[in-house]
Formats: C-alpha cells, sequence, structure tokens
C-alpha cells in the first residue's frame, strides 16, 4: 500500500490510522457514510505541528497556535454531518473559522463549493500553507471576520461556525437560503 507523507517531510502511513479513526466515530455513533468518508480521505496529520503528528488520528483536540486547537475529529464529523442531514449534496457552505484548514478540506469533498473565513491572520496564513499542497478548487479561503460573513457569495445553503461566539450573528441568519441550516 501507498505510504502518505506530510509536507514538513515526516513519513506517516496514515491509511491505516485514517481508517481506525473512521471506525471509531462511527462507534460513537456518527452514520453518514458520505462524512465518514470524507473524514477518512483527508490527512489529518498534515494539518498538525510536527512534534503532534503522532497524535493526529486521535479523537482530540489540539494545539495550533495562537492559542486555538484543530477540533475533535468527533465534532468535525458530528458538525458536517449535521450539515449533510438531508444527504443531499451540499452547493455552498460558508465556514466561520478556518483555523489551520482541516474542517475546510474535509468540507470541499462534500460541497460544491466552499468559502472559508479566518479572523488571525498567523492562521489565515497556516490554513493556506496546509491547503497549498491539496490544490483544492473549490474552496476559497478569505481573510476577514466571519461575524460580518460574505455578502458577496451570499446566499450560502449551509454555514458552519467553527468558531463563534454565543448566538447566530444576523448578518448571517440574512445570507442563509430560506430553508438553510447553521451547525454550530
Amino acid at each position: 500500500h501507498s505510504r502518505s507523507v506530510n509536507p514538513q517531510g515526516l513519513g506517516l502511513d496514515s491509511s491505516a490510522v485514517r481508517r481506525r479513526m473512521v471506525e471509531k466515530l462511527a462507534a460513537q455513533g456518527l452514520k453518514d457514510p458520505v462524512v465518514l468518508e470524507a473524514m477518512g480521505a483527508v490527512e489529518r496529520h498534515r494539518f498538525v505541528e510536527s512534534a503532534l503528528v503522532n497524535q493526529a488520528y486521535e479523537d482530540t483536540s489540539l494545539p495550533i497556535g495562537l492559542g486555538q486547537t484543530i477540533s475533535k475529529p468527533n465534532v468535525v464529523a458530528r458538525m458536517i454531518e449535521l450539515l449533510h442531514k438531508s444527504k443531499q449534496p451540499l452547493n455552498k457552505v460558508l465556514e466561520i473559522g478556518t483555523g489551520c484548514g482541516y474542517q475546510a478540506a474535509v468540507l470541499s469533498l462534500l460541497a460544491n463549493e466552499v468559502y472559508s473565513i479566518e479572523r488571525i491572520r498567523p492562521l489565515h496564513d497556516l490554513a493556506r500553507d496546509n491547503l497549498r499542497p491539496f490544490r483544492i478548487k473549490n474552496l476559497r479561503l478569505i481573510y476577514g471576520d466571519g461575524i460580518l460573513g460574505l455578502p458577496q457569495a451570499a446566499p450560502f445553503d449551509s454555514i458552519i461556525l467553527a468558531a463563534a461566539g454565543l448566538g447566530v450573528p444576523d448578518a448571517l441568519l440574512d445570507q442563509l437560503w430560506w430553508h438553510g441550516i447553521i451547525g454550530v
């Protein structure tokens, strides 16, 4: 079988550990096979610091710098499963809080278009660097304040708040199709 190589040059055969991660997610109650397949396809170790690469497929959040974390795989999968509830392909999704780019990469396998906003410049740059090797054509990274949404690309069928305070800002509700879903 093939060997995956992390951009920092660390060898890691991640196909088996990704498969085990997906099996654990299914055992924890994740049911959507399309979401599980997307979770298994994205190499999470490419989104964590090299010192943490051996923990990349554990169901735990990990630091990505600036006091922020990459969410637990279970949290990422559950949020995306909520958006994919109808089992219909997602058309246009807005993600608030790009972080290191992992969830955006997973979303890109399920949606026709993904727009992801990050307000912390070094994290926006980190996500851009992490995602560059994947050459994802249907993903747009935006540096800005996600509370304002992205009116120039609205409306969205789904909005996922990976980073947000309490409640959903009115600006985001205004940018959602009437039948859309917000995952928090």
